[in-house]
């Protein structure tokens, strides 16, 4: 493993400005867990590993073929070095500069841009922040006075090269003398880290941390000579386990296992909310272990497109972060695929079109909703938090795919007019069966929040007749009901829809209404007043026959674009206007009553036009429809000022 460089002047090139700033974190940050410099570098070291075994499933002209595949650690405590040697796929000059003198992408500066908040919000640098950016490697720079990179290419005709920095602001680049493929990483530990030197603790970081890699890690060590020989005795043992989880039976692992290859899998270090292996024959062949992250920020910081599982063929790692596997409206779900059967072309970047896919994914879609409905069945207190943290993406399915409405229905939960406050959620399943005999409809509401909600005209007639409404919060449920028209033949219906068909009992349950103090005269009067402030913005305007309290409020034609699509247009912003709705009023309300009385004593009271705005205005606000309500403040000073007059 020793490398004799060639005799040639080494090029000195400078890192550019915002690596010298991500190593100038990376060195002098309080980082509290050091030791994941180890996990990164052999996290490189496994990628090319895969990438040559890849590589020679499709090229015979490999440098090495028999070489093992393999990763070896040798540490020298005396001299405080650490030796990371692999026979990966190795790297040519221009790959070496590109891969460790820049960072690809945006990632060192939404690395810096990261640490810059975390700085003001006085935390330090996270355990699962490394690695997210592309910035792995020069997390050795924590415990490295000195690194130098030699590696030579697969391709036969390739030079090797040393790579060499101090992480002071520069790096040089030479030729090398290296006969064998792959990568050796020679560290020159700093004092405080030389206990990255000693194999006990090389051995503990690989137990915590790369326990699951897919190849050999084997650590030398050196034995006392036996009885009657002469000098000391070096080993390699083996020092992980190497062991493909998902090949194996599920009676197999225990749930330490599972919750160590997540960790060691995601950088999660919380518990999975839910886990999934399994395994089928036909039509295809394949494993699959999934998992539901422990919260949706976990990887506060990777990329929109970071996600998708990883896909293997016969343990051969094909691709990360595949996306067609799963819907994209799973893509939270983490875990792996392996397959004896699926088809690939020369290219590691690409997997054939085959239904062989589609086969996969409607095994696994079908599977994650069966124990997703386990979860919310069996232990409910873990599925609340599931669906505080992924909900919205079982409604985006709703909204998007067809087929998520019969799979994930049962899955969705609401706060209704019976929930004590917005966590108390009820799912469609629960609804339906306290409904009552004569209830044909599910009774929702639209708006922003509970308790916007909870006091909304719409509701008074429900909660006086004991009828439960789910109340629809999430700007989400909108795009959601396009496709949820209905449960189990039951239709969803909107409270503010006019031709509901309400339980008969109800209809005719009616309490004496209170005695009336408008006279028929009066209320057309009023009546007809209002439709002439109004105008064309309402469709009509009549008396209502559900409000027991409040003064008014607007309901939804008939033959009308539905609420639900209304709301879409609001939040997508496409040409939207103010839909024209039907003005309901109560003529036993006291400010109805009110207005009705100023109107008779004098028809040209110029409050009367004034209080009929800011009424319909109200409602406006109330439904969510209003698309400025800034400029009711004129308006409302008006009437202040009548007020203040006594």
């Amino acid at each position: 493993m020793t490398e004799t460089v060639k005799e040639a002047e080494p090029k000195q090139i400078e890192f550019k400005a915002e690596i010298r700033q991500l190593l100038d974190i990376l060195i002098h940050s309080l980082y509290s867990n050091q030791e994941i410099f180890l996990r990164e570098l052999l996290s490189n070291a496994s990628d090319a590993l895969n990438r040559i075994k890849f590589e020679m499933l499709t090229n015979r002209d490999v440098l090495n073929p028999d070489a093992e595949l393999a990763i070896w650690l040798e540490a020298d405590e005396d001299n405080r070095t650490l030796t990371i040697h692999d026979t990966g796929i190795g790297m040519a000059e221009d790959e070496i500069v590109g891969g460790l003198g820049t960072i690809a992408h945006s990632g060192a500066k939404e690395f810096l841009k990261a640490m810059e908040e975390a700085g003001k919000k006085g935390q330090g640098v996270t355990t699962d922040v490394i690695g997210q950016f592309g910035v792995g490697f020069y997390s050795v720079f924590m415990v490295a006075e000195e690194v130098k990179v030699t590696s030579r290419s697969f391709r036969p005709d390739a030079q090797a090269v040393t790579w060499t920095s101090t992480g002071q602001g520069a790096y040089s680049v030479t030729p090398a003398e290296k006969t064998d493929r792959g990568t050796v990483i020679e560290i020159k530990l700093k004092e405080e880290a030389k206990e990255y030197a000693r194999n006990y603790r090389l051995r503990q970081v690989v137990k915590a941390h790369s326990d699951f890699v897919a190849f050999p890690i084997y650590l030398k060590e050196e034995k006392p000579p036996a009885e009657g020989e002469t000098g000391k005795k070096i080993e390699w043992p083996q020092i992980n386990e190497q062991t493909a989880i998902w090949r194996q039976s599920a009676r197999e692992v225990d749930a330490e296992k599972y919750k160590s290859f997540y960790q060691q899998f995601t950088f999660d270090f919380g518990d999975p909310l839910l886990r999934v292996h399994t395994s089928a024959d036909a039509p295809v062949q394949f494993y699959a272990l999934l998992f539901v992250p422990s919260k949706k920020d976990y990887r506060l910081f990777g990329g929109k497109d970071d996600y998708g599982l990883k896909l293997y063929a016969r343990k051969v790692l094909i691709k990360e972060n595949f996306k067609d596997l799963l819907p994209n409206y799973l893509r939270f779900i983490e875990g792996v695929v392996d397959s004896e059967d699926i088809p690939l072309n020369v290219s590691r970047e690409m997997v054939q079109a085959t239904p062989l896919l589609e086969k996969i994914k409607g095994t696994l879609v079908r599977r994650l909703a069966t124990e997703l409905g386990n979860l919310a069945d069996e232990e409910p207190d873990k599925y609340r938090t599931f669906w505080r943290e992924f909900g919205p993406f079982i409604k985006e399915g709703i909204a998007t795919d067809p087929d998520a409405k019969s799979r994930f229905m049962d899955l969705l939960r609401f706060p209704s007019s019976s929930s004590e406050n917005a966590d108390d959620l009820v799912s469609l399943k629960q609804y339906a069966d306290r409904m009552k005999p004569d209830q044909n409809e599910i009774y929702y509401i639209l708006g922003d929040d509970f308790k916007v909600l909870s006091r909304s005209p719409h509701l008074e007639y429900f909660r006086k007749h004991n009828l439960e409404v789910l109340y629809l919060t999430d700007p989400l449920d909108s795009f959601m009901l396009i496709n949820l028209a209905d449960y189990n033949g039951k239709p969803l219906k909107n409270v503010d829809d006019a031709g509901l068909d309400l339980p008969e009992a109800d209809k005719t349950d009616e309490e004496t209404p209170a005695e009336e103090t408008i006279s028929s005269d009066d209320f057309e009067k009023l009546v007809a007043r209002f439709k002439s402030v109004l105008g064309e913005r309402v469709e009509s305007v009549r008396e209502s026959k559900l409000l027991t309290d409040s003064p008014a409020r607007l309901v939804n034609p008939a033959d009308a674009m539905n609420a639900s699509m209304q709301r879409v247009q609001r939040l997508l912003g496409k040409d939207y206007q103010v839909p024209k709705k039907i003005l309901e009023i109560n003529r036993h309300n006291a400010l109805i009553q009110n207005l009705a009385e100023r109107l008779a004593v004098n028809d040209s009271d110029p409050l009367v036009d004034v209080l009929i705005e800011q009424l319909y205005a109200n409602e406006l606000v109330t439904e969510g429809l209003h698309p400025n309500p800034a400029e009711m403040v004129t308006r409302i000073y008006e009437l202040m000022q009548a007020a203040s007059k006594g």
